[in-house]
C-alpha cells in the first residue's frame, strides 16, 4: 500500500472544493461545513449574519428512524438551506470524486467492461444516526476501523483512542488512549514492557473479548476486553515501511483464539491470543494489505500491492492458487460461511466473488459507484455480502439471488469501516467528516408472517 497518511490524499479534497464553491456563490468566505472545509472551532468568536447562518447549517443532531420517515436527512444535512439539492449534489459528487489508483485508469477499464447489479433490495433499514460518535481514519487505504461484537456493542477508532459505543445505553467510553503512554500489564515473552507512546492506529480488529490494534510503525497492541489494562505490546518489524495493514482474529480449530497481522514489510504473522506467541511468519513478494482465514482454516486469502491475489496454506505459507482478474491493488477479503466462497476487494472499483474449487474466473463481479471496494463482510447466515466503498456508498448484495440484486445505502462522507453484528441483526457504518462525522445504524428487515404477532 502507499506509504502516505490521510492528509496527503487528493481523494478527500473534492467535497471541500465543491462546498467552497457553493460558498463563493453565496457571497460567503467559508464552506458550509459539509466535507472537509473546516470545523466550527475554526470560526471566529464574533457572530454576524453569515456566522449565524453557518451555525444553523451545522447544528446537527441525531436522526432516528421515525424522523427519517418524516423526511429528515439521515445525516441531518439541511439541504433546504443550501443552494443545491441532494440529488444535484449526488450527481456532482459522482462526477468529481477521484478514485485513488496505483495502476492508472484501472477503474475506467472496469467501467467499460462491467455493469452494476440491479438496485432495489431492501435487506437493512435505517435505525439511527449517532452524532456523539466521531469515527476517524489514519490512512486513506485502510478502512477496517469499526467492529460490532453484538448488536449493541461497537468498537471504533476516534483520533488516538479506541472507543466503545453502546447503542443500548447511549454511552460512549474510551477503551485505550494511544495519545499517551500504553504499556502491558501482563508479562509475556516478546512483549515490549516499556510499551508505546503516541501510537498512530492504522487498523483494528475486535472479536468477542479480544481486541488487537495495529500501528503505523508496525506496533501491535492486544487487550482482553474483560480485563483492565493492555495484555501485550510488540513491534512486528523495524522496517522503514512497517504499517500494520490488517488484523484477522479467528477461532483456532485446535482451541483458543489466534490472529493474523498483515504488514507493509511483505510479512504475515500469526499469533496466539493466550500467551501472545508468534506461531508463524510468512513472507511474500509484495506488501500484504489483507488476509482472511477460511472457516475450516485450510486456506487463507492474501492480497496486497499486486494485481493477482493468492490462496495460501496457512500451515506453511505455500501458495495453493493464484487469483487473476483484478486490475489494481487489493485491500479487502472475506470468506463466506460455506467455506469455499470468498471475496476480494480492489481499487479497480470491484469486489470479486470466487469459488475456491473453480478459480478460473470469479462467480460474480460487483462494481461500485465511485471508488475502491475497501471493506467486505459476509453475513453470518450466508445470505448477504456487504461491500463498502471509500466514501458515500455501502452495498448489500443478496447471495440467494446470485448477487444480482443489491441494496444501495447512500450518504455523504468517508467510510472508516462497516461491521455486521455476529447475529446479523445490526449493521454499523462509521462516517468520517469534520462536520457530519457519525455512526450509522441499520437493522435487519424481517418478513414476519401473519401468525408471528401471536408469539
Amino acid at each position: 500500500m502507499s506509504y502516505h497518511q490521510l492528509d496527503e490524499f487528493d481523494e478527500m479534497t473534492e467535497m471541500e472544493d465543491f462546498f467552497d464553491e457553493l460558498d463563493d456563490n453565496n457571497g460567503h468566505g467559508h464552506g458550509h461545513g459539509y466535507g472537509y472545509g473546516y470545523g466550527g472551532a475554526e470560526r471566529g468568536l464574533g457572530v454576524d449574519e453569515d456566522d449565524y447562518e453557518y451555525q444553523m447549517l451545522t447544528k446537527v443532531t441525531d436522526t432516528s428512524a421515525a424522523q427519517a420517515r418524516m423526511g429528515k436527512d439521515i445525516q441531518g444535512i439541511q439541504w433546504d438551506r443550501l443552494n443545491v439539492t441532494r440529488l444535484n449534489y449526488r450527481f456532482t459528487r459522482l462526477q468529481q470524486y477521484m478514485n485513488y489508483e496505483n495502476i492508472p485508469q484501472s477503474g475506467e477499464a472496469v467501467d467499460k467492461e462491467c455493469k452494476q447489479m440491479d438496485k432495489g433490495g431492501k435487506y437493512y433499514e435505517f435505525f439511527h444516526n449517532t452524532r456523539l460518535v466521531k469515527p476517524t481514519i489514519l490512512h486513506f487505504q485502510l478502512r477496517n476501523l469499526v467492529w460490532a461484537t453484538s448488536k449493541h456493542d461497537v468498537y471504533l477508532i476516534s483520533n488516538y483512542s479506541v472507543m466503545h459505543w453502546s447503542s443500548l445505553t447511549g454511552n460512549l467510553s474510551e477503551i485505550i488512549n494511544f495519545a499517551g503512554h500504553v504499556a502491558p500489564t501482563e508479562k509475556h515473552a516478546g512483549s515490549l514492557l516499556e510499551g508505546f507512546s503516541m501510537t498512530q492506529i492504522s487498523t483494528l480488529a475486535v472479536k468477542e473479548n479480544f481486541l488487537v490494534a495495529g500501528g503505523f510503525q508496525g506496533e501491535l497492541t492486544c487487550k482482553r476486553l474483560h480485563k483492565k489494562g493492555v495484555s501485550f505490546c510488540t513491534r512486528t518489524t523495524y522496517d522503514d515501511n512497517a504499517i500494520t495493514n490488517a488484523i484477522d482474529i479467528y477461532d483456532s480449530l485446535r482451541g483458543g483464539i489466534r490472529f493474523m497481522a498483515s504488514n507493509n514489510d511483505c510479512g504475515v504473522r500469526e499469533y496466539d491470543m493466550e500467551r501472545f506467541q508468534l506461531l508463524n511468519h510468512f513472507h511474500f513478494p509484495w506488501p500484504v494489505n489483507h488476509t482472511s482465514i477460511s472457516p475450516d482454516q485450510k486456506l487463507m486469502t492474501v492480497v496486497g500491492d499486486n494485481l493477482d491475489g493468492l490462496l495460501v496454506d496457512p500451515q506453511n505459507g505455500k501458495t495453493v492458487a493464484t487469483l487473476v482478474g483484478h486490475r489494481d491493488y487489493s485491500f479487502a477479503s472475506a470468506w463466506h460461511p460455506d467455506g469455499h466462497t470468498f471475496a476480494t476487494g480492489n481499487q479497480d472499483k470491484t469486489c470479486r466473488v470466487w469459488d475456491a474449487r473453480h478459480l478460473s474466473s470469479p462467480i460474480a463481479i460487483l462494481k461500485g459507484n465511485l471508488g475502491a471496494a475497501r471493506s467486505i463482510r459476509f453475513s453470518s447466515d450466508g445470505q448477504y455480502i456487504v461491500v463498502a466503498e471509500p466514501a458515500d456508498f455501502v452495498h448489500v448484495y443478496s447471495i440467494k439471488e446470485d448477487y444480482k440484486k443489491r441494496q444501495e445505502i447512500d450518504f455523504f462522507g468517508e467510510i472508516s469501516g462497516v461491521s455486521l453484528s455476529p447475529d446479523d441483526e445490526c449493521m454499523y457504518i462509521g462516517i468520517w467528516d469534520r462536520t457530519y462525522a457519525s455512526l450509522l445504524q441499520y437493522n435487519r428487515r424481517h418478513a414476519y408472517g401473519y401468525l408471528d404477532s401471536y408469539f
